[in-house]
């Protein structure tokens, strides 16, 4: 069956952290041992709420980031952004830059995906400027980790645009080519939670 004919007939259902710890120890459990398989299983504390469906983006990002004025004047590093949003595609990520106009505020946002803009032109605004939020998708953003330009350690909040569907009803997590570059992302923010920041738990996922 096409993926697009089962997921026809599924009700649309919000994201859970059990739907992504399964996914991430489904994709793992050949490649890691039993002992870092466990260290990936994270406490529902270190999700926020998903979205149940019945939010805007901006309405959601505003319930789930109460202290964001807050945190988008305190953030004074470069080459790292407080919000890192992984989407699906560049018109995906598009369309949610627009989308959260309500809730940003006086900040920078950044696109983080390869349609027409350059990989070094990223890494050049990375190094020389501050910016809040970075949206984009899962393969521009694992180049830019891989060469040291985007650093994960100031991250505090990732968002996944978990629910949306394309034209075929695939969700992010449905597209092969998306999905092992996704995953790699974050098996690289679960080592910095894991191996950095253990104590506080700084970095909350979210489903949108």
């Amino acid at each position: 069956k096409k993926i697009s004919d089962v997921l026809q007939k599924c009700a649309p259902k919000p994201g859970v952290p059990e739907d992504l710890q399964n996914l991430l120890t489904q994709h793992f459990h050949e490649k890691r041992s039993v002992i870092e398989l466990e260290e990936l299983q994270l406490s529902d504390s270190c999700f926020l709420p998903a979205n149940d469906l019945t939010h805007s983006f901006s309405s959601y990002l505003k319930e789930i980031c109460p202290k964001w004025a807050k945190l988008r004047r305190t953030h004074k590093e470069k080459k790292s952004v407080v919000m890192l949003v992984l989407c699906s595609s560049a018109l995906r990520s598009l369309e949610l830059i627009k989308s959260m106009t309500a809730f940003k505020g006086d900040c920078r946002v950044l696109k983080l995906f390869a349609k027409h803009i350059k990989i070094k032109e990223q890494m050049n605004m990375l190094e020389k400027g501050v910016f809040h939020i970075g949206v984009g998708t899962p393969g521009r953003i694992k180049a830019l980790v891989e060469q040291d330009a985007l650093c994960l350690n100031s991250m505090k909040y990732m968002i996944l645009d978990w629910n949306w569907r394309d034209q075929k009803l695939r969700r992010m997590m449905d597209i092969p080519e998306v999905l092992y570059k996704h995953l790699y992302m974050l098996y690289s923010a679960y080592s910095v939670l894991l191996l950095v920041v253990l104590r506080s738990w700084s970095i909350k996922f979210s489903f949108c």
